[in-house]
């Protein structure tokens, strides 16, 4: 496997410093880094694919090989909406295939209104087909489609499934988040060992937790079951990375392994600790690509 960092995990940085996507690309490079998950583009460009270009070339300046491309998506919607949330995506795998990335992930629903009776069955015959146009057309530009476990809504590893195989192409796969299945309280070894073979991108992430009752103040967030989460610098937290790395590598997956932090430490410090905690895990079982 081989490493990667989201520009997500440099968001508050960039905020707090007044920094460009281009200087946390700098910053990354100058880490040592090969490769860089986007998350943004930058400040609402006017222009998407100019500005997918620019990104490339400078990526390719600074020696950052872009790995995968992040955007939201929603498709649980009436028709005429649905289809222009399509048309959205579609533009995005546009831009997916400018920044030369091998696969893109995008958001599928946050699930149905609170109001709606709508079974797992029935939002997954509405929002499938739509994922299936989204993927096809991937194909045909060379970028490979897939969903994230995160949301609360398509987030465990049996709705995960359910949905790929509702899809059931070959260009659509999974973003395995590691640690997002923490959100609901699900076991996230078992969870990866589950959808390990459905994976073309992973992420390790890391949490503290804390019963939902006892939540303090700050930095945390009440998931929907008992318990509350505050994101962790990678190795920090509760989630057993070393098994997760292992389950991946004897499926077979080979690919990037993208960090992401979402903690209340300093950035910067935060990701530099979690890359030496994963490369020495890569190292002790031989998959450090």
């Amino acid at each position: 496997m081989k490493l990667a960092v989201s520009t997500y995990s440099l968001w508050r940085w960039r905020q707090e410093n007044k920094k460009s996507v281009e200087q946390a690309l700098d910053w990354l490079a100058g880490e040592g880094l090969k490769a860089v998950e986007l998350s943004v583009l930058g400040e609402q460009p006017a222009d998407p694919i100019q500005r997918a270009k620019e990104l490339r070339k400078y990526c390719d300046k600074v020696g950052l090989k872009i790995v995968s491309y992040c955007v939201g998506g929603e498709y649980l919607l009436p028709p005429d909406e649905q289809r222009r949330a399509i048309e959205v995506t579609k533009r995005e795998v546009d831009i997916a295939a400018e920044l030369g990335v091998p696969s893109m992930r995008h958001d599928v629903t946050r699930g149905p209104k609170d109001d709606a009776q709508m079974t797992l069955s029935d939002v997954l015959k509405q929002i499938a087909p739509a994922v299936r146009e989204i993927t096809e057309y991937g194909a045909k530009r060379g970028v490979k489609t897939t969903l994230e476990n995160h949301g609360f809504y398509m987030q465990t590893a049996e709705r995960v499934e359910k949905l790929i195989q509702a899809v059931g192409h070959p260009n659509y796969g999974l973003t395995i988040d590691m640690g997002n299945f923490l959100c609901l309280n699900q076991d996230p070894v078992d969870a990866v060992k589950r959808l390990a073979k459905y994976v073309f991108m992973a992420h390790t992430k890391d949490f503290h937790v804390k019963p939902k009752s006892a939540m303090p103040p700050g930095g945390w967030f009440a998931t929907p079951t008992e318990i509350a989460l505050r994101g962790a610098i990678v190795g920090h937290g509760v989630i057993d990375v070393p098994a997760q790395l292992k389950i991946l590598k004897d499926a077979g997956y080979n690919g990037y392994l993208s960090l992401e932090f979402e903690g209340m430490e300093e950035p910067t410090q935060a990701v530099r600790l979690g890359l030496e905690y994963v490369k020495k895990q890569l190292e002790a079982i031989g998959a450090l690509g």
